[in-house]
């Protein structure tokens, strides 16, 4: 694990001494900021390539606007984010879209858009001026339909839609870009849990398939434990710890990030942490059930919900 701040090891290096996968995407000791206020601080941070990165930390702890940062939506105040080594800001547009895409917080669709065609404007980057669209451009497109389970929706007017449905279509607009690189700003926001884990499911498996390097910004916990193969927290725009979710989701680190008193156990299904709040009224809910005052426990035969950050 790497830890900073009075971190072991550096950023790109392991507790253990051994070899960290090559990145494509970093950032330099980066400060990011709006105004005169700064929200990230001289940060670095390499992504490993070819995994699922997911970003975790309290709200306004600097998530959001590190994966701006790192996109290209904000310019550094000082440092740099770099894409293959060179600078990202310098890059045309163009070439880091063909690499890079990105689905923000809150997209919104041009008004009478309809689903096909936003899913279609995907693969825009792919097209010269006076680029033509081919048989290639229509397979994927109905590829990123087919894998969000959006293509029964596709003549329908984005505007009309649940804000589960579209959350679905705008990520299928971003598979449909086919770059190397995803970031995805919250992507089961408006999601119901059993639409969340089938979202995280087809982000896993075109991880797995196609070698795509997921960078995501989560605010469940169990659930990025779950996903992720590096997982980094944020505390103050400063980031405070990386590593497997098994070196990071520790119930110290929840205590510093989030300020929760917790237990971790291990997830029953995929074996990772599980983060079990200890609420400030658990005392009163134990006199309710008529249960014997007693330390607090890790549940031994339910299943408890996944930590959701209140936003």
């Amino acid at each position: 694990m790497t830890v900073t701040d009075g971190r072991t090891g550096s950023a790109g290096t392991t507790g253990t001494g051994g070899p960290t996968p090559t990145t494509r995407l970093a950032a330099s000791d980066l400060t990011l900021g709006y105004a005169d206020t700064a929200v990230v601080h001289g940060l670095d941070l390499e992504v490993p390539h070819g995994q699922v990165t997911v970003i975790v930390g309290a709200n306004a702890c600097g998530k959001s606007t590190l994966l701006r940062g790192m996109a290209r939506l904000l310019r550094p105040a000082s440092g740099a984010v770099l894409l293959d080594g060179e600078a990202i800001h310098r890059l045309p547009s163009k070439q880091v879209a063909r690499t890079l895409g990105l689905l923000p917080q809150n997209p919104v669709a041009p008004e009478g858009v309809t689903v096909a065609d936003l899913v279609a404007r995907g693969r825009h980057p792919h097209h010269g001026t006076f680029g033509r669209w081919t048989s290639a451009d229509d397979d994927a497109v109905a590829e990123a339909l087919t894998l969000t389970d959006t293509l029964g929706l596709a003549d329908r007017v984005v505007d009309e839609l649940s804000g589960g449905q579209r959350q679905r279509v705008w990520i299928a607009m971003a598979l449909a870009q086919g770059t190397d690189l995803l970031l995805l700003d919250e992507p089961t926001t408006y999601l119901d849990v059993a639409h969340q884990v089938e979202m995280l499911d087809l982000l896993s498996e075109l991880n797995a398939r196609r070698g795509t390097t997921i960078v995501m910004v989560l605010h469940d916990l169990n659930l990025s434990a779950r996903y992720a193969d590096h997982l980094v927290a944020l505390h103050a725009g400063r980031v405070v710890a990386e590593g497997t979710p098994r070196e990071v989701v520790t119930e110290e680190l929840v205590r510093t990030v989030f300020g929760l008193e917790n237990r971790v156990i291990d997830d029953p299904v995929s074996h990772t942490p599980m983060v079990v709040p200890v609420g400030r009224h658990q005392p009163r809910l134990r006199r309710r059930s008529g249960a014997q005052p007693s330390a607090p426990q890790p549940p031994t035969d339910q299943h408890p919900a996944p930590l959701q950050e209140t936003r």
